[in-house]
């Protein structure tokens, strides 16, 4: 049932999602630099999930940091943006989800 929710929001925004966000986050590349827990280049995801919990923004917040990539918050190496090329809206917002529920 979660799986096609997703997809139904998926052809609301316009594009096909992935039907497990684990599936995204690897198609789109995040798993070179994140671990679910452990870190590597970047923060786990339990960790991401531990900083951001209660913040009700948080998902915009990382969202954003996602799109336009980032520096300085999780040590001293950047991330590069990662555009609706490597990662739809769509899935996106369900690993960010899956994330947040680390």
């Amino acid at each position: 049932m979660k799986a096609l929710a997703i997809m139904l929001a998926a052809a609301l925004v316009g594009g096909p999602a992935l039907a497990n966000p684990e599936e995204a986050i690897t198609k789109a590349g995040c798993m070179a630099c994140h671990a679910k827990d452990k870190k590597i280049l970047g923060p786990a995801f339990k960790d991401v999930a531990a900083k951001y919990k209660g913040n009700k923004d948080a998902a915009a917040l990382l969202a954003d940091k996602v799109r336009k990539g980032g520096k300085g918050v999780w040590g001293p190496i950047p991330m590069s943006p990662n555009g609706p090329d490597k990662i739809s809206d769509a899935d996106l917002k369900a690993a960010i989800d899956w994330i947040l529920a680390q």
